[in-house]
């Protein structure tokens, strides 16, 4: 008598055959992601918007796993723009909430302890309560010594305030007579922003279907960084969707593929169109 294999087996599977896959080609080692549409998800399936931000984390969660399976090396996802605290206070507070739950939760996962995450938390803490501020602090120094892969979570953030703070940090660095006005370029500039330590910015996704960049990695987003506007909601976002971002990305550097790692690429979109195809027959996620 027969049995049926259960679905979330069967993609759990089919994922870690993608992955192995995808790994002949070329990985990017930094990725950076806006988590668009929590707000928006949460009105369009009628719950409270405070749900649509904890279902946002959870789905942090399962991408940030998929990206250290892959063995990408830093992930930066912008998770509360300094600009965002202009939104209701109901709204900001319970964010504020969730991030003092989440944080810890997050540090003392299997999932960081297994990859070596060093979890670091990139913005401007003046704008942040001193509680949070605590609980912040505890975070990092859960995982400060973890060096294998790093999650910055920009939080209380904008491109904007971090260039301002690397200029400001070079401004007394001049004044403490540690460096010359002609010390100063980019590699300085770079060695001061709130991602220093990391591999340059090679992928950056934006969810909800927003086709801007919202003050997030200016500097850091050059002419090689593969931009992908992704038309769903965070919470929405399949790892399915993941894996074929990647895929588009080793396509844009087939160039410099030998010919086994083409022909490894071909296999693999002929394997991602199947799957796209009968993905509902395994998940929706």
């Amino acid at each position: 008598m027969s049995t049926l294999v259960p679905k979330s087996y069967l993609t759990k599977k089919v994922h870690e055959f993608l992955i192995k896959i995808l790994k002949h080609g070329t990985i990017p080692q930094h990725i950076g992601i806006i988590m668009d549409g929590n707000r928006r998800f949460a009105r369009k399936i009628n719950v409270q918007t405070t749900e649509g931000h904890y279902m946002g984390f959870v789905k942090m969660e399962e991408v940030l796993d998929i990206c250290l399976q892959l063995g990408i090396k830093a992930v930066t996802v912008y998770a509360f723009s300094i600009e965002n605290f202009k939104r209701p206070k109901e709204e900001v507070d319970a964010l504020m909430q969730l991030a003092k739950t989440k944080l810890i939760e997050l540090c003392q996962s299997q999932m960081v302890k297994k990859y070596g995450v060093c979890v670091r938390i990139l913005g401007n803490m003046s704008y942040v309560s001193q509680d949070l501020r605590n609980v912040i602090e505890e975070a990092i120094e859960m995982t400060k010594d973890n060096d294998r892969s790093i999650l910055n979570v920009c939080f209380s953030y904008t491109s904007r305030d971090e260039i301002t703070n690397s200029v400001k940090s070079i401004v007394k660095m001049v004044e403490n007579k540690q460096i010359q006005i002609e010390d100063i370029d980019e590699n300085l500039i770079e060695q001061c922003l709130f991602t220093h330590g990391c591999p340059p910015l090679e992928i950056l996704i934006r969810t909800s279907g927003e086709i801007r960049l919202s003050d997030f990695l200016l500097w850091q987003c050059h002419q090689n960084c593969y931009i992908h506007f992704e038309n769903c909601y965070w919470p929405e976002f399949s790892i399915w969707k993941m894996l074929q971002i990647i895929l588009e990305y080793q396509l844009t550097k087939t160039r410099g593929f030998n010919t086994q790692n083409t022909q490894n690429v071909i296999m693999v979109t002929q394997i991602l169109i199947m799957c796209i195809i009968t993905r509902k027959s395994f998940t929706n996620n």
